[in-house]
């Protein structure tokens, strides 16, 4: 039985600090969640960086440099960092850290969509920072750009030059044939690690029909040189965890994702929904993978073989 990998999404960029007390934006609080997350067991950590005196999302190396050095020192987990950023960076924008870090792992977003967050603007709050509301309200006319040639060069740069393997983001149907795309171009080898992603508004809604029908084109598409994860927004985090773990998939969790731990109950760390979504993935019978088993089904580089 392949084991599961659990990913934990430690902060993003779509979630802001007015939302939940508990969302990390300085570097101490993001490095102590993320070692955290993976003693609970998480096995890749997926992370952003957020300006520490503002919480907003940010590209600047500086500010990963402020805590990938101690995530890499206290915990043996796969770094995975974003090339998505957030919708509102340039690409070049995006690219700087993992340029300068080269992880084992980048995320990678395999099309250019729709972004909208302005729904979780209507909600009362007394907004910490000048900058949250205009950027949940402007996305109303937010695009997220990653064109076919946006794509290549990631897959180049990151991949080709620095030997990191990515967490491919399919967010549509349409994703999966861009990816298949760069399969037949030779951009993109196995092992493929798809990241199946819900209830994004411009994306796939939370379904447990549409995960079937993805899994089921992915298996046309990429036969067994694939695995996949799923990740859903919101309350719909651990409903569709729960049926990805029944159809084999990987799972991820964190306050990236959602920042409840139940309805209505903010979730105090990441680690606390990785325990939660451990728990139903052991009850279920299926070990956990380690992070050096990750590494040997994902067919990582090691992390020795990081900047880090």
């Amino acid at each position: 039985m392949t084991k599961t990998i659990i990913s934990c999404a430690i902060t993003g960029s779509i979630h802001t600090p007015s939302m939940s007390p508990y969302l990390p934006f300085a570097p101490e609080d993001i490095a102590r969640q993320a070692i955290d997350a993976a003693h609970a067991g998480a096995t890749v950590l997926h992370l952003h960086a957020r300006d520490p005196d503002t919480g907003r999302p940010s590209a600047d190396p500086a500010h990963y440099a402020a805590f990938l050095p101690q995530i890499a020192a206290e915990c043996d987990a796969v770094i995975n960092l974003t090339t998505g950023g957030s919708a509102i960076m340039t690409l070049e924008e995006r690219l700087a850290a993992p340029l300068r870090f080269a992880p084992e792992m980048c995320s990678l977003n395999m099309g250019t969509m729709n972004f909208a967050l302005y729904p979780m603007a209507d909600k009362p709050r007394d907004w910490r920072f000048d900058w949250e509301e205009p950027f949940l309200r402007n996305s109303d006319d937010l695009v997220f750009k990653n064109t076919p040639r946006d794509i290549e060069g990631v897959l180049t740069k990151m991949g080709q030059e620095r030997g990191a393997q990515f967490e491919f983001e399919c967010y549509d149907i349409s994703h999966l044939y861009m990816l298949r795309h760069f399969v037949d171009r030779g951009l993109v080898t196995a092992p493929l690690f798809i990241q199946f992603v819900f209830g994004v508004l411009g994306g796939m809604g939370p379904d447990h029909d549409t995960l079937d029908h993805m899994v089921a084109l992915a298996d046309k598409l990429f036969g067994d040189s694939y695995t996949f994860s799923v990740l859903a927004a919101g309350r719909w985090q651990i409903p569709m965890a729960e049926h990805s773990i029944r159809l084999g998939g990987h799972v991820r969790v964190g306050l990236e994702d959602s920042l409840m731990i139940a309805r209505g109950e903010l979730a105090t760390s990441n680690a606390q929904q990785v325990d939660k979504v451990r728990g139903l993935i052991e009850a279920a019978g299926r070990p956990i993978a380690t992070p050096d088993e990750a590494r040997a089904l994902l067919g990582l580089k090691g992390a020795a073989e990081t900047k880090i």
